[in-house]
């Protein structure tokens, strides 16, 4: 079963690359991604001055830290996220 984590990576100076850097980081990563198979998926990243947060899903943390030696992308901070909430929370 696949869980929801965030990974907290510190990455100086990613947020002044610009499409093409952006475009060869998802390419990197995709690339590992294919190597590790059906245990992790990466959804999206947040893209701040030196630091990104990445949302996967993945079997367990082992799998986001093979990512993170296969791909050379940092992965300083995971954490698994234990509930989603939003403004329809309010209504429930």
């Amino acid at each position: 079963m696949l869980r929801k984590f965030i990974i907290e990576r510190e990455v100086p100076g990613i947020g002044t690359k610009d499409a093409d850097g952006f475009r060869e980081i998802a390419r990197k990563s995709n690339q590992a991604l294919a190597r590790l198979g059906t245990d992790i998926q990466w959804l999206e990243s947040f893209v701040i001055a030196d630091k990104t947060y990445c949302v996967y899903l993945a079997t367990d943390e082992a799998v986001i830290r093979d990512h993170a030696a296969s791909s050379g992308f940092p992965a300083n901070r995971i954490e698994a996220v234990r509930t989603v909430l939003d403004p329809s929370t309010a209504a429930a």
